[in-house]
């Protein structure tokens, strides 16, 4: 019998380092010869969500999706990391369901503060959305709301990344 698949899911704001910590704990895994599939949300807005816009609506259909394939990968015994915003607990919360019929789910909340992700700011999309150019904006003018239920929570403001990426393996191995 295979072993069971597992999904992590980085959830933060935009900066909260969830693509650098996805990147570590697939090279981690992958130098293990662990074969990994990497949803990262803004790939996922081409290739599977391009029609969406950042409405509630199509931002919960944008993680039905993701979680949805996250769950059929895991049903295969494979392992997945996903990295997006994902802004809303219920939606989080609908994909660990999916997921979960599966395999092991486990949700990693960057809890790193928007401060800090605005002067992080890599795209310059916190500028673009204080000075009213990006409408809807997580953390700017739309909410986010911290995960109910995470398994991991990392601020990456104070958590070494190979801290961060050892605590995420840790559940993991749960």
């Amino acid at each position: 019998m295979q072993a069971p698949g597992v999904t992590v899911f980085l959830t933060g704001l935009s900066g909260a380092g969830k693509s650098t910590i996805a990147d570590a704990l697939v090279a981690q895994l992958e130098a293990e010869g662990r074969p990994v599939t990497v949803l990262d949300g803004d790939v996922v807005r081409t290739h599977l969500s391009s029609e969406l816009t950042f409405s509630r609506e199509h931002r919960d259909l944008n993680i039905a999706r993701i979680g949805w394939v996250a769950g059929e990968i895991v049903r295969h015994g494979g392992t997945v990391v996903v990295a997006a915003i994902a802004p809303y607990d219920a939606a989080r919360e609908a994909a660990r369901a999916l997921v979960e019929k599966h395999g092991r789910f486990v949700l990693v909340h960057l809890s790193t503060p928007l401060e800090v992700c605005e002067q992080r700011d890599v795209k310059g999309l916190y500028a673009k959305a204080r000075a009213g150019e990006i409408r809807e904006f997580t953390g700017v003018s739309d909410p986010y709301e911290p995960p109910s239920r995470a398994e991991v929570v990392v601020d990456t403001s104070v958590t070494p990344l190979e801290e961060s990426v050892a605590r995420i393996r840790a559940a993991m191995a749960e």
